[in-house]
């Protein structure tokens, strides 16, 4: 069921202390705001609290400015991050590919259906490959070729691209190149990246071959937050399933792929929904 036109997204966080959850519900109840979702969760070790509340307006003319300045005031004794969100806001994405098209593929899909409600702004590659599926579906595609002698020009390249397309979000859709501890500072909190995730972690090439090879019985995979440690960023969700010494390498790439497709969806799903809270090399996550 879709939202109705009147919802917004309320986030907060904040020292763990009395009546946190009563400053912003009761604030909401004073203001007429109905809440339709409620998440918090109180970190023990960290001391820290964290909500989420998803409100209907009764006034048809909701007035933000006075909203914010309202709540603004109720948080401050709690030195309360907030942040608020209409229900109906699409994100503007720029995404990141290099010459694997699945995760790609599925994303623009969801996009298409109106089942992921974002803004693709810009595609950006470092090979031209995938060119023909971003004309396809109308969407700008910025192909910077890199070379180990070349990386910081085309590094700057990517990023004034991404300025340029008003991004909010960046998505490593399997984007085969190591970000410069620069670029990763750049994009610290706001972009997500997907990697296999198989135990051992055979690092290196074909990681599935060399699953096979060990007799791996789980594939699966990671999207995390991009930061300066190698695939090691924020975990915001991950996926597995189960194989067997049935599946050749061919077939547990395929597996793997697929579980790459749905978890990177699923990450990009509750980052625009608000539901992430970044704190320091963790998250906290209020699934749908």
């Amino acid at each position: 069921m879709q939202p109705e036109s009147n919802t917004w997204i309320l986030t907060a966080h904040c020292e763990s202390r009395l009546g946190t959850v009563d400053a912003l519900t009761a604030y909401l109840r004073r203001t007429g705001n109905y809440i339709t979702e409620l998440n918090s969760f109180d970190d023990r070790l960290a001391s820290r609290f964290f909500i989420r509340a998803v409100f209907r307006s009764s006034d048809s003319q909701f007035d933000e400015q006075a909203f914010r300045e309202g709540f603004a005031e109720q948080a401050e004794p709690f030195a309360m991050e907030w942040s608020l969100t209409p229900v109906h806001h699409r994100t503007k994405v720029v995404i990141m590919v290099s010459k694997y098209d699945h995760c790609l593929n599925d994303l623009l899909y969801r996009y298409r259906t109106g089942h992921l409600p974002i803004e693709i702004t810009a595609i950006i590659s470092n090979h031209p490959d995938l060119r023909g599926l971003a004309d396809w579906h109308g969407i700008p595609y910025h192909h910077f070729p890199i070379t180990p002698e070349s990386k910081l020009k085309q590094e700057n390249q990517v990023w004034d691209c991404i300025q340029q397309a008003g991004a909010e979000l960046v998505v490593l859709a399997r984007y085969m190149q190591v970000l410069s501890p620069a670029m990763c500072e750049r994009l610290d909190g706001w972009a997500i990246n997907i990697h296999h995730s198989l135990l051992p972690g055979f690092k290196g090439a074909r990681p599935y071959h060399q699953a096979y090879e060990k007799g791996v019985k789980l594939v699966g995979a990671t999207a995390h937050y991009v930061n300066n440690a190698l695939d090691e960023g924020p975990i915001i969700t991950q996926g597995v399933q189960a194989v067997d010494h049935a599946h050749y390498p061919e077939d547990l790439v395929a597996k793997g792929q697929d579980i790459e497709c749905i978890t990177l969806a699923r990450a990009v799903s509750y980052h625009i929904e608000k539901r992430v809270f970044l704190h320091g090399n963790r998250t906290v996550v209020f699934p749908s």
